[in-house]
C-alpha cells in the first residue's frame, strides 16, 4: 500500500528532523565530496597509461603511443584533478588553495607514472614466476585481481604521500569492492607483490612489505588491539601493523598481526597460522596439525 500525501508528508518532516539533530551525517548546503563513479573512471584511465593496449582504445596504443597516452594523461587529470580539489574543500573551503594543490598533486603523479609502471610490472612478473595456472603475462594483466587491486594500491598510495585527503580511500574502497582485496593507502609495498586469489585479504596502513613476496586469499596483515590515550581515544601515528621482509610467503588464511612482528627474508607462514611475534629469516612457521575423525556412513 503506498503513502497517503498526508502520511508521505509526515515522513518527510521526520526525516528532515533527523538530518537536522545528525549534521555529522548529511552536507547539504556545504561543498561536495568527491564522486566515486569519477574516481572509478580516473582509476581505469591510470589503467590505460599503465596498460596502453590492454585497457582503453586498442587502436590508438598499436598505431600511435604517444596520441594514446596524450589523451590518457589529459582523460585522467580531467577525471581526478576537481576530485581532488572536492577532497581539500570539503575539509577546508579555500578554492584558490585546493586547485594550486590538486595541480601540484598532479604533477607529482605523473612524474612518477614511470615509477609506478615499474613496479606494476614487477608485480606481473611475479605472478607469472609464482602461479603455475597462468600461461603468459597477458593473463595476469586482464584476468588477475591480485594485479587489478595492485595497480589502485600504487595510484592511491601516490595520492596519500602527497598528502591528498579523502581520495586515496575511497580509491582503495573501490577496488575492495572490485576485488575483494582491501589494501589501506598507506601500505608501503616493494616491487612485485603477488597477491593470488585475493578475496579476503586485508593489509593495514602501516604494513610494510618488502619485494617479491606473496600473499594468499583470506592472509591479514593487521594491527592488535589499539592503544588508547588518557581520555580513551586511539591513539594516532604508530606503527601498527607487520613487516615482511623480502621473498616472503604468507598461505591462505594466516593472520599476522603487530606493528612489533617482522618476518624476515626468505620465510614462509605457512595456511592458518596466528602470528603476534617476529620470525627470523628463513624459517617456516606451522600451525599444530589439526586431529581429523574419519567416521563411515551409515
Amino acid at each position: 500500500m503506498s503513502p497517503t500525501d498526508s502520511q508521505l508528508d509526515g515522513i518527510i518532516a521526520a526525516l528532515e528532523e533527523s538530518v537536522n539533530a545528525l549534521p555529522l551525517l548529511h552536507r547539504m548546503g556545504k561543498v561536495g565530496t568527491p564522486d566515486p563513479v569519477e574516481l572509478e573512471m580516473a582509476m581505469e584511465r591510470f589503467r590505460w597509461i599503465c596498460f596502453p593496449g590492454f585497457f582503453g582504445p586498442r587502436t590508438g596504443a598499436q598505431v600511435d603511443s604517444k596520441a594514446f597516452l596524450h589523451a590518457a594523461v589529459s582523460q585522467l587529470r580531467l577525471a581526478l584533478e576537481p576530485q581532488l580539489v572536492l577532497a581539500i574543500r570539503s575539509q577546508q573551503d579555500d578554492i584558490k588553495r585546493a586547485e594550486d594543490l590538486a595541480k601540484t598533486w598532479m604533477m607529482r603523479l605523473f612524474e612518477q607514472m614511470p615509477k609506478l609502471r615499474a613496479l606494476l610490472a614487477a608485480d606481473a612478473e611475479e605472478a607469472l614466476a609464482a602461479d603455475p595456472a597462468a600461461r603468459a603475462v597477458e593473463e595476469i594483466i586482464l584476468c588477475y585481481p591480485g594485479l587489478r587491486a595492485m595497480s589502485a594500491h600504487r595510484l592511491a598510495h601516490a595520492l596519500h604521500w602527497c598528502g591528498a585527503p579523502l581520495v586515496p580511500r575511497m580509491i582503495a574502497e573501490i577496488s575492495h569492492h572490485q576485488t575483494g582485496i582491501d589494501i589501506h593507502p598507506g601500505a608501503s609495498i616493494a616491487a612485485g607483490l603477488f597477491i593470488d586469489h585475493g578475496t579476503g585479504v586485508v593489509i593495514g596502513e602501516t604494513t610494510s612489505i618488502g619485494s617479491r613476496c606473496r600473499i594468499y586469499q583470506g592472509v591479514t596483515l593487521g594491527a592488535l588491539s589499539p592503544d588508547l590515550d588518557r581520555g580513551g581515544a586511539v591513539k594516532r601515528g604508530q606503527k601498527r601493523h607487520p613487516t615482511l621482509g623480502n621473498r616472503v610467503v604468507v598461505y591462505a588464511g594466516a593472520s599476522i598481526l603487530g606493528g612489533e612482528t617482522v618476518i624476515g627474508d626468505d620465510a614462509t607462514i605457512n595456511g592458518g597460522v596466528f602470528l603476534t611475534q617476529s620470525v627470523p629469516s628463513g624459517c617456516i612457521v606451522q600451525a599444530p596439525r589439526p586431529e581429523l575423525v574419519l567416521k563411515t556412513r551409515g
